[in-house]
């Protein structure tokens, strides 16, 4: 049973990878953009892109934590309390980041909007940082059952690497997915905007990726061995077939299928990591079996999970069809005088 609940967590991870990722890869691009009016048209498009589902992708997040502090109490005891401090600013992070977008648009004094627009902007490059830098702390090693919170739990070469890997994949999702949506804006000088950045974040994953796997050798040499052998390797491959995929796709100007290989590379990353782990959750202190909570618990959470996948996962992949299928646009003016009464309709009163 712990093993189950560990592997929905893994899934739970790999969902707010990719689909928080995607938001904040486009807060990167956001802060990219350059001035007020040379970056007017992609912040545009930001806005309009992740508006409809920003706030639902920490969905996920919250079902990780929920799995990870009722399931496996001695792994969110170790990790919380050896790295407060990193999740403490990516937690300062997404608050900001949130304020900062849900701010920025009603802002009628420009000041203001670049303001909150800067808040927004830098609150998305360092909030994934500081949570790749933890999860490079887990794969390292260096931390363990009653660990006290120290600066090399996350500031060393895997955490960083870690880290800068996290901020270039999520500007890769976000790229891509913002080229779609220019593309289904009608917007053809986005596409091309958009297209060589997603092809820019190719490069800067395929290096830093390289740069993690040489750093692990000597740094991590638990995960590097599971990541060069069996399941582990075979994720990798996968992930980096879709690498190859979703790169001949964007050349080729095929934005719609590249989002899905986009997400392919990242979501098989993830599983190449907590496979490579295996059966640790923390290598080579704290395994699966040793930090699952009791058997009870264990299966009462299993039955909340089911009943989670059943009713809110459905709800949540229909929101994000509908926002990618152009159905969740705001009215604009003349929409509502379209759709206001005609002459010869009934009114209520006449």
């Amino acid at each position: 049973m712990a093993d189950l609940v560990a592997f929905v967590m893994l899934l739970a991870v790999a969902a707010y990878a990719c689909a928080g990722g995607t938001d904040y890869g486009a807060g990167f691009w956001d802060l990219t953009a350059g001035g007020a009016e040379r970056g007017k048209r992609p912040r545009w498009l930001i806005d309009h892109a992740m508006a409809p589902v920003w706030e639902v992708n920490n969905v996920w997040l919250i079902f990780v934590f929920i799995l990870m502090w009722t399931g496996f109490p001695v792994l969110f005891e170790t990790v919380f309390t050896a790295m407060w401090l990193p999740l403490a600013l990516a937690a300062l992070g997404m608050v900001l980041r949130g304020a900062g977008f849900a701010l920025r648009k009603p802002s009628r004094r420009l000041a203001r909007r670049r303001l909150y627009g800067a808040v927004f902007a830098i609150a998305s490059l360092l909030t994934p940082f500081f949570l790749g830098a933890a999860v490079g702390g887990v794969a390292s090693g260096r931390v363990a059952p009653g660990t006290e919170a120290s600066a090399d739990a996350w500031a060393n070469p895997t955490s960083l690497l870690f880290g800068l890997l996290t901020v270039a994949a999520t500007a890769l999702l976000g790229a891509v997915f913002l080229t779609a949506d220019a593309a289904r804006f009608d917007a053809p000088d986005l596409v091309g905007y958009f297209r060589i950045r997603a092809l820019g974040g190719l490069v800067a994953v395929a290096l830093l990726a390289v740069g993690v796997l040489l750093v692990t050798h000597g740094d991590a040499p638990y995960v590097w061995h599971g990541l060069t052998h069996g399941a582990g390797l075979a994720l990798v491959i996968v992930s980096a077939v879709f690498f190859a995929a979703t790169g001949l796709l964007v050349l080729r100007g095929q934005t719609h299928w590249a989002r899905f290989s986009a997400v392919g590379i990242v979501a098989a990353a993830v599983f190449a990591w907590g496979l490579a782990q295996r059966p640790y959750l923390i290598p080579t202190s704290l395994t699966v079996a040793d930090a699952a909570g009791d058997s009870q618990t264990l299966v009462w959470l299993s039955v909340v999970s089911l009943v989670a996948v059943l009713l809110v996962a459905p709800a949540v992949f229909f929101l994000y069809w509908m926002d990618t299928h152009g159905e969740l646009e705001p009215l604009t003016e003349s929409d509502l005088r379209r759709s206001g009464p005609t002459r010869g309709d009934v009114v209520d009163g006449d």
